[in-house]
């Protein structure tokens, strides 16, 4: 990257003074939050556009005039600071105007996946204690399956915000309605906010259908969204962002959203992410930055080149995710000029970025971390006599940990027992703590980066691996086989599959009668019953017996290595092909298609 990217690192050194500031320890009770410069935004900007979305443009004045009606109904309705609620809507403006609204008055929003039904979003509203539900009428009828079996703490119960020309069901009330007249002024509440209190809840996936509520606080909202679009998009309020990821999860709401809110910037959004519409929408919008996750960066590679993708404003482009192997295509495809990988936790302490503009690496952090050593084989870290954690040599994979202390704080989830889970306890002296990643991560020479260690993603440890975005509990997915009538035990595991991100679900499985012949049309529907889509197995392997260690734990390593391939396996092998719902044996056909990187995955 030479001579242009040492004068573009140098010339950001006042800028990462500034950041530095800004992350600086102070004390929970300090007042302040991103919503202060939100209504900065608002007055300054008042007539620029702050969202475009189908067919209307919604200026900064505006919108906070929504938010500020949204976040004075609820007043009206009882909800005072501290309290929860819960909104669950797609990508559209009232997502954005309804969690403004709620953050503006103290109170905690608690951000659920509009996919969940049943069991699993009955347990997220009613997890964090909702005192209401804000729903879309997109959703309308997954909110009346579960409806009865919640306990909301207010009379109010059930806001409807509508979806076009959707009914607002009966049961609900229409907060369109009811906020019509409502005053449109800042709630006085919003200067009163602490740096401490909680901003929302973001869920995890939850393997088995039943997600954690990791807490977000103002602090770490502000910290990032300005880290976000200071150092990563480097945006303005010139610039406008295209943002198709969900607003529930981190990815779209902090990094995409809050960039936008912390800078001015406007923002195209999309319900959903279209390949299609994608170079149309840069160049009709005039887009220059967008938000991305790995696997969309490696659909758009995969798709034919048709030449006009790089002639369009897009220079810059946020997310998590991009493998290197598709790093350099990638950039030169869509005409790049900065590509910032992040990496982060929803609950963790430690976060890295690419501020710095360096190829291959998710940057740099200025949290204290280590890297430990890590037995993959064991799936253990490696300790000294002393009982010690051992930190790697430089360029060598290990554990990535962060130091859990008063300026790094560790904030986990609403669990205190799921909290602690992800806390490692006398790592290199008695009574420290730090943060368990779950990843191992290595340095990477990248040149001059003002002496900052740059770091590169290597894989997952443990009983977790990583498919579409999401991470999967080998556990939970493999309790959940167990509970299927033919099956003895299960073996579950991740496994690479060409041309894809991250590594596919694959069981091993020993049946209750070796004679029977496993039933695949029963097995694909309890599978596709009983856990979400990334959850479920792509392979399923039948041995006559499992392979164990001497202390019966279940042995995966060889299982991993020869995965799916038929010339190492005579064991039968099943496998639920793209966009199917239903196991099918596993045929030399289709093998090459996965192996040459074509199979749809």
């Amino acid at each position: 990257m030479g001579i242009a990217n040492t004068l573009e690192i140098i010339a950001s050194v006042p800028m990462l003074l500034q950041l530095k500031k800004g992350f600086a320890y102070r004390p929970p009770e300090v007042k302040d939050s991103l919503l202060l410069k939100v209504e900065e935004n608002c007055e300054r900007f008042a007539d620029r556009t702050a969202i475009v979305f189908e067919d209307q443009e919604i200026s900064w004045g505006e919108l906070g005039k929504r938010a500020n009606r949204i976040g004075n109904t609820l007043k009206a309705e009882g909800i005072e600071p501290g309290d929860v609620v819960s909104l669950i809507v797609e990508n559209r403006p009232e997502f954005v105007t309804t969690i403004l609204g709620i953050m503006k008055i103290g109170a905690t929003a608690a951000l659920i996946n509009t996919n969940l039904r049943e069991e699993p979003l009955r347990h997220c509203i009613t997890l964090i204690n909702s005192k209401i539900c804000i729903f879309g009428t997109e959703v309308a009828d997954a909110i009346d399956g579960v409806r009865d079996q919640l306990d909301l703490e207010t009379g109010s119960g059930f806001l409807a915000i509508q979806d076009g020309n959707d009914p607002i069901p009966d049961w609900a009330r229409d907060i369109g309605v009811l906020s019509h007249n409502q005053d449109d002024s800042n709630p006085p509440e919003t200067k009163e906010i602490t740096i401490g209190s909680t901003a929302m809840y973001i869920f995890t996936s939850g393997t088995t259908g039943l997600p954690k509520a990791a807490v977000q606080s103002h602090k770490r909202m502000q910290q990032s969204a300005t880290l976000c679009h200071t150092a990563g998009l480097r945006c303005t309020e010139k610039d406008r962002i295209y943002l198709s990821l969900p607003l529930y999860h981190g990815t779209g709401l902090i990094i995409g959203l809050g960039s936008a809110l912390s800078s001015g910037a406007s923002v195209l959004l999309r319900r959903r992410f279209s390949a299609s519409n994608l170079v149309s929408d840069l160049k009709k919008h005039n887009v220059t930055c967008m938000v991305y996750v790995g696997e969309l960066c490696r659909y758009l590679v995969n798709l034919p080149e048709t030449g006009d993708e790089a002639d369009t404003p897009l220079h810059t482009v946020i997310g998590n995710g991009l493998r290197p192997d598709i790093w350099d295509e990638f950039k030169r495809r869509y005409g790049l000029n900065r590509v910032t990988e992040l990496y982060a936790a929803s609950e963790g302490n430690v976060a890295f970025a690419n501020i710095f503009n360096k190829d291959h690496t998710i940057g740099m952090t200025t949290a204290e971390v280590a890297l430990v050593k890590y037995d993959v084989l064991d799936d253990e870290i490696v300790k000294n006599s002393e009982g010690f954690c051992i930190r790697v040599e430089e360029g060598e994979a290990g554990l990535c940990i962060g130091h859990i202390n008063p300026n790094a704080q560790f904030e986990g989830y609403t669990n205190k027992e799921a909290s602690e889970k992800k806390i490692l306890r006398n790592v290199f002296e008695e009574g420290d703590a730090w943060f368990n990643t779950g990843d191992l991560l290595r340095t990477v020479p990248v040149g001059f980066s003002l002496g900052y260690s740059h770091y590169q993603f290597v894989d997952r440890v443990g009983d977790t691996f990583r498919w579409r975005s999401e991470n999967v509990s080998t556990n939970e997915v493999a309790e959940v086989l167990n509970g299927y009538d033919q099956i003895d035990i299960s073996n579950v595991y991740g496994v690479s599959v060409p041309a894809t991100e991250g590594r596919a679900g694959m069981a091993t499985v020993v049946l209750n009668s070796p004679d029977e012949a496993l039933d695949l049309e029963r097995l694909s529907e309890y599978v596709c019953s009983n856990l979400p889509h990334f959850g479920r197995p792509v392979f399923v392997r039948v041995q006559s017996e499992a392979a164990v260690t001497g202390t019966m734990k279940l042995v995966k390593t060889g299982l991993r290595e020869e995965a799916y391939d038929l010339s190492k396996i005579t064991d039968p092998v099943y496998v639920m092909k793209p966009r199917t719902e239903h196991y099918v044996p596993l045929d030399e056909a289709f093998l090459n298609e996965i192996q040459e990187g074509t199979a749809g995955y």
